[in-house]
């Protein structure tokens, strides 16, 4: 069985990035197709990649290829096309909602798309940049995003099998794509191992705007806790938050695995606002080290986070809505073992058994054919 791996780029690390990597541990054999592989840019994370056979497209020449990723949208599709996949059996697909890579060309593979969400900025979701802000422009991407959306729909006609990293994206591709899809929780490391708490609240990840930092910022400058940030900024959003933070809030940046745990270890509780979140990989993570995450309550955080038991959710994106949660969890004694047991729900294990099984099907249709 020949398969080959897809990925919408690879210059971030995010959630999106943490499954690809357990997908190349799967099939470390496969070669991982994408438009362009910026390593410089992937901090701690990039040795990760080092020993990966990575096949670029020919946008790896242009000049300044890193800051051009919004541009390429509108020639991705012909990027995708221009790949031969004519040796393989299963191509597997790592759909971030970047681009549109399902519209490549299949040959006589299966295609299957793990989905970690129908492009954001067509469907009118929360997204990093603010490009609705200039009148002339917002109107030259409409245009562009009409259009897109139209690709982005015969792209996904081309999905032998859709896998959902949630039960919310499984939606979308229902009312978006009109296709069905099966629900694989992305791959979480669970430790299962508490610490001892210390006096801070933790944030972080990918500080996008869709992330909301600021308003946890602005809930630490009003009560006064310590809270720690972790993260790289993105879109000059990183500068914003840090001219607005007050004496009690700390920026660590960009830290290793093994940091993040432990500041995990040693929270309160994390933070995660995040707005119509796809799923949201770091919450599951802080609840596998007994940490309680007080969470907007939105996207695929109200299919890992009970309230009252591993969190606390609080229901509109404001500092008062936010504050009241707070306060509402220092009134509780959630316990780190409930954390941790509802994290293991999420566990690695399942994902590549739910995964292999799902290309043992596809392929046994291809063998048959």
């Amino acid at each position: 069985m020949k398969i080959a791996l897809v990925h919408d780029y690879i210059k971030e690390y995010g959630g999106a990035e943490r499954v690809l990597e357990t997908l190349h541990d799967m099939f470390p054999h496969a070669p991982v197709y994408t438009l362009i592989y910026a390593p410089e840019f992937l901090g701690p994370h990039a040795e990760r990649f080092a020993s990966w056979h990575v096949i670029p497209s020919f946008l790896q020449l242009v000049p300044f290829k890193e800051k051009l990723l919004s541009p390429f949208r509108l020639i991705a599709p012909f990027v995708f096309q221009s790949f031969d996949f004519s040796d393989f059996d299963i191509i597997l697909v790592s759909a971030t909602g970047a681009y549109n890579p399902t519209i490549l060309n299949k040959k006589q593979a299966q295609l299957l798309c793990y989905c970690h969400t129908p492009p954001r900025y067509l469907y009118g979701y929360a997204t990093a940049r603010e490009w609705k802000k200039h009148a002339v422009f917002k109107v030259l991407a409409n245009l562009a995003n009409h259009i897109l959306r139209l690709v982005d729909f015969t792209a996904s006609q081309n999905v032998d099998r859709y896998i959902a990293n949630s039960e919310n994206i499984k939606a979308r591709i229902e009312k978006f794509y009109r296709k069905d899809a099966v629900v694989v929780y992305p791959p979480v490391d669970v430790l299962g191992k508490s610490g001892k708490k210390g006096d801070y609240y933790l944030a972080g990840g990918r500080l996008a705007r869709p992330k909301h930092i600021d308003l946890i910022i602005q809930a630490a400058n009003e009560l006064k806790f310590p809270l720690k940030i972790f993260g790289k900024g993105f879109a000059g959003y990183g500068d914003e938050l840090k001219l607005m933070a007050g004496p009690t809030v700390e920026f660590v940046g960009e830290i290793s695995d093994d940091e993040k745990l432990k500041l995990m270890q040693g929270a309160k509780a994390f933070f995660f606002a995040g707005e119509d979140e796809d799923f949201g990989i770091v919450p599951v993570e802080a609840m596998g080290v007994g940490t309680p995450v007080i969470a907007y309550n939105s996207g695929g955080v109200k299919e890992t986070v009970i309230d009252g038991k591993s969190g606390v959710f609080f229901n509109e994106l404001t500092v008062g809505s936010l504050v009241k949660s707070v306060k509402k969890f220092e009134k509780l004694q959630i316990k780190p073992d409930s954390c941790i047991t509802q994290a293991k729900k999420f566990d690695k294990k399942q994902f590549i058994a739910k995964i292999e099984k799902l290309i043992k099907e596809r392929y046994a249709r291809t063998s048959r054919s």
